[in-house]
């Protein structure tokens, strides 16, 4: 076999269509072996002998898309210096474009015995391991063009690439669970006709199922476990994972791309599957330790922010060189649009506190390619300060937590003051204003993959995640639900017709609030796990989402006069109401005043009581967040169209009543003389139907208890 020297950029696999230049970072190893791997089992060494600044190389002149390779590390194992080299274990490529196989758990892929933590293993894990690929990176994207849509239009779609199509009865069973099915003409109508502008993928880099969890016949089925920052998860391939899985993939996010869809990324560069220093050894831990993990004051152990057992070096160069690659790489390459960062704090740590100035934020800033795509930060870790919602640097968007929690609260009937619901439905100015960000850096969701599920908010007082094997001790014991009355399935019909009209005030609600919304799939239709709000191992039916039958009215648990059909309609109604009304999604803070240059009197916002005057710092003071009513000026938006033109739109009145009884409500009588009801979560049938009743400035409008309406005043009079 001839092997010539090769170059030491770029790192990884690199396919020129003559052959193939491999790159390995490690300063810890003293030799490097390049290991091709054949079907029969046998496997070809091959020595990388040149080596520039700790980056060994070689060109293979001959390997072609397909080949399986891997890596051999010839150095010292010393685990009370940090040192984890043993050339029995077969290392990934930390820049592997495609993987192979699983992992076959036992004592071959660990690099010590477990009845003798402290001694070295020198078992083969080949036979054991996954496998790196090289990859073809030509690809007919066409004339494939990136949505590029502004945050302010930006209708966000949380989903999980299994779960959303396991079930789907309009896709082929060949292709449920696949990134295939992501682009079948069925679930893109889906999501077009809901409103939705962007796909999250739930993670899709190649992830490892836990040992533990394998042992207990389980599954790590979220996904954030990640071994392969540039693979997609072969897992999810419909045809084969010796780089089908990337050529699949890329035509998923074409076909979502097609369709107006961006398609963003949920990423795990926290920390990687190998867990703690009684983990696996599977590529990182094995190829430099010390340059990959952050170690403790005593080498053998790993300071783990993340709950994972390790956390990635965010000061080591090499570390930040491998994120900005794999970003820079799913957007040139791979065409995505943007990226949510898991535990995004943890990044932010470059000694010990999360600092807004480090490295990784300083990278992401300057870089051309990676600041111009969608930027989201989960703004939290598990370590000490770990929770940083609004903290985040000026180019960052927000999961905003706070949001979640004071909605949640005020529907529930839990105690808020009513400074913070406004703050909360007008964009969060507290958290994002003073630091130059506007309202559309609030990520608004009420409910996401971690947690209860729409249905199960309205469901379950407490957790039941006994399937998880944990005796119901894992997933958050604070979810902020209530269930209406009856814990879990009932067929009160009392009680369905309460969780029905819960899930629509949730939905309005999150429609209408300033900021950009997230639905979490399924949510639409009222989807439940029964009560597990920790689903992360629940590779079954419990997680995947169950959708509707073509004849059948609907999926899910909706409630008595709600059918999850009827959920689907409403929340489709709500979301084209935003789409078609600027005034819930400016891009600027509201100013609480008249504005310049609009020719109009009213104020852009104002507040009410239940009697309709306006709330006085006494209101504001003493008034809880459980009924109220929000004036928003469709005349008094501040902000400029694109070509600097001036954006008018309807004016609408949100009355909120989160009490546990009916309350009358006034209609104000100096901000318009007659409106229509266009949405009631009371009564969404006539809504639906367009028929909803004209109202007069003055009238008194009685809204039963938990429940929501919003009147419209049009720009004309009616």
């Amino acid at each position: 076999m001839q092997v010539w020297p090769g170059e030491a950029y770029p790192l990884g696999a690199t396919y020129d269509g003559a052959g193939t230049n491999f790159a390995v970072f490690t300063e810890a190893a003293d030799r490097v072996e390049l290991c091709l791997l054949h079907d029969d089992g046998s496997e070809t060494a091959v020595e990388l002998r040149e080596s520039d600044a700790f980056v060994r190389h070689a060109y293979v002149p001959g390997i072609m898309p397909g080949q399986r390779y891997g890596f051999r590390m010839h150095g010292p194992y010393d685990p009370a210096r940090g040192l984890r080299c043993n050339s029995a274990k077969l290392l990934l490529d930390p820049y592997a474009k495609a993987i192979s196989g699983a992992v076959r758990w036992g004592e071959e892929v660990y690099g010590y015995h477990f009845d003798a933590p402290e001694r070295r293993n020198d078992l083969d894990s080949a036979p054991h391991t996954m496998t790196s690929v090289v990859v073809n990176p030509y690809f007919d994207w066409g004339d494939d063009r990136r949505p590029r849509t502004e945050y302010h239009h930006t209708v966000i779609y949380e989903a999980h690439v299994k779960g959303l199509t396991m079930r789907h009865p309009g896709l082929p069973e060949e292709l449920r669970g696949t990134y295939a099915a992501l682009a079948h003409p069925a679930l893109i109508e889906h999501l077009t006709e809901l409103g939705v502008t962007a796909l999250e993928l739930m993670p899709v880099h190649q992830f490892v199922n836990d040992h533990r969890l394998v042992d207990m016949g389980l599954n790590n089925y979220w996904g954030y476990n990640t071994i392969g920052f540039f693979a997609p998860h072969n897992a999810y391939a419909s045809w084969g994972d010796r780089g089908q899985q990337v050529l699949e993939f890329k035509s998923a996010v074409r076909a979502l791309h097609e369709a107006g869809i961006e398609v963003i990324l949920d990423v795990v560069y926290n920390h990687t599957a190998e867990g703690n220093h009684l983990g696996p050894t599977l590529s990182f831990r094995g190829i430099d330790n010390q340059s990959y993990y952050r170690l403790t004051d005593d080498p053998r152990y790993y300071m783990d922010t993340t709950g994972t057992g390790n956390s990635l070096l965010m000061r080591s160069p090499h570390v930040l060189q491998m994120i900005m690659d794999s970003l820079r790489y799913w957007v040139l390459e791979m065409h995505v649009d943007g990226f949510r960062f898991d535990l995004a704090a943890t990044l932010a740590r470059q000694f010990h506190e999360v600092d807004r100035l480090s490295s990784f934020f300083d990278l992401v800033q300057q870089d051309p390619v990676v600041s111009q795509v969608k930027l989201i930060a989960e703004p939290w870790d598990v370590g000490e300060g770990g929770y940083q919602v609004g903290n985040f640097p000026p180019l960052w968007t927000e999961w905003n937590g706070k949001y979640r929690d004071t909605v949640r609260d005020v529907w529930r009937g839990e105690s808020r003051a009513v400074g913070e619901f406004a703050s909360r439905l007008t964009g969060s100015s507290d958290l994002y204003q003073d630091d130059g960000r506007r309202p559309l850096a609030s990520i608004n969701f009420v409910t996401c993959h971690d947690g209860f599920t729409l249905h199960d908010l309205v469901s379950y007082d407490t957790k039941h995640n006994q399937a998880n094997g944990e005796d119901n001790r894992d997933g958050e014991s604070h979810n902020r639900s209530w269930n209406c009355g009856a814990e879990g399935e009932s067929d009160d019909p009392e009680v369905l017709r309460l969780r029905a009209r819960q899930m629509r005030n949730f939905v309005a609600t999150l429609m209408l609030s300033q900021g950009v919304p997230m639905i979490s799939h399924g949510d639409e239709f009222g989807r439940t796990q029964k009560g597990n709000n920790n689903a992360y191992c629940q590779d079954s039916e419990l997680s995947w989402v169950e959708w509707p039958e073509a004849d059948e009215g609907g999926a899910g648990e909706a409630g008595a006069g709600g059918t999850g059909a009827d959920l689907l309609e409403f929340t489709r109604a709500l979301v084209w109401l935003r789409k078609e009304h600027p005034v819930f999604r400016r891009r600027r803070f509201f100013h609480g005043r008249p504005v310049e240059g609009t020719h109009d009197e009213l104020s852009d916002i104002a507040w009410f009581t239940p009697e309709g005057t306006e709330m006085t710092p006494r209101d504001w003071d003493r008034a809880q967040a459980s009924a109220l009513s929000v004036f928003l000026n469709g005349n008094a938006i501040s902000e400029p169209g694109a070509r600097g033109e001036r954006i008018t739109d309807d004016s609408f009145l949100l009355m909120f009543n989160a009490s546990a009884k009916p309350l009358e409500f006034v209609v104000p009588v100096d901000h318009g003389r007659q409106w229509q009801v266009v949405v009631d979560t009371a009564n969404p049938e006539a809504v639906a139907q367009g028929a909803g009743t004209k109202v007069q400035a003055g009238a008194r409008l009685t809204l039963v208890d938990r429940s929501m309406t919003v009147l419209q005043r049009p720009t004309r009079p009616l």
